[in-house]
């Protein structure tokens, strides 16, 4: 079964920035291409191709492939080339119980320094999350991050945050999938809700165990979503 692709990969409103470096900015696009599935595991990519694409130098794009060897979402096969890496189910494992460590500290110091401003910035989140439409995962994806972000930055664990961010890249290939089947996006939503709810409770225990079954959730859409898409997926 072929996975669904997102055709908004392109180079026509690139628009280089000054407050980041080409190959940051560089980075940034082509690793939201990959975990939207818009660069497929498996496809040759290569510096000069997208060099070409953006209208830049090689040396900015090498950048960038260096941080996504990093957060291994791309491979380089010795005289073959570089690909974009298949999806780890081991690696998403991992990822998803030290993002659970990491998070669930998080809401329990929430719980405890929750304002009226955080309780409102969470409400207006989630109401934003039930008005997207159907099949608009990218959007979706974007406030999912911006919810879980809230709470690092009132908890005042931005550094936390950055390693759950950097650690989450294959997690999400896999959440990008499973919004439309294994964990559609109302039951997020709800869950979310949930854990908002308990927050203004000032519920540390109930607010943890929210968080919990909430990531905890893709323990069940993976092997589900490793099944429909086994071309994109490796055990190791």
């Amino acid at each position: 079964m072929e996975m669904e692709t997102f055709d908004t990969f392109s180079a026509a409103n690139f628009r280089p920035q000054e407050s980041l470096s080409i190959g940051a900015q560089l980075h940034r696009i082509l690793r939201a291409a990959i975990i939207r599935g818009e660069l497929v595991p498996g496809q040759a990519i290569s510096e000069v191709e997208i060099s070409r694409k953006f209208s830049t130098s090689r040396q900015p794009v090498r950048e960038a492939f260096i941080k996504l060897g990093e957060e291994r979402l791309i491979e380089v096969l010795p005289q073959r080339g570089t690909y974009i890496r298949k999806i780890s189910v081991k690696e998403v494992l991992d990822a998803r119980h030290l993002r659970e460590i990491i998070e669930v500290s998080i809401v329990r110091e929430v719980a405890e320094k929750k304002t009226p401003a955080l309780l409102a910035t969470l409400r207006s989140l989630v109401a934003e999350q039930r008005k997207v439409r159907h099949g608009d995962n990218q959007s979706y994806l974007l406030l999912d991050e911006e919810f879980h972000r809230a709470l690092a930055l009132h908890a005042g664990r931005e550094y936390m945050w950055r390693v759950a961010e950097s650690i989450k890249a294959q997690m999400n290939r896999v959440r990008f999938l499973t919004f439309d089947s294994a964990t559609p996006m109302p039951q997020l939503t709800d869950e979310h809700a949930g854990i908002v709810d308990a927050i203004e409770a000032g519920d540390a225990d109930l607010v943890a165990t929210r968080m919990e079954q909430h990531l905890r959730a893709l323990l069940q859409s993976l092997p589900l979503m490793a099944e429909r898409y086994p071309e994109h997926f490796t055990a190791e």
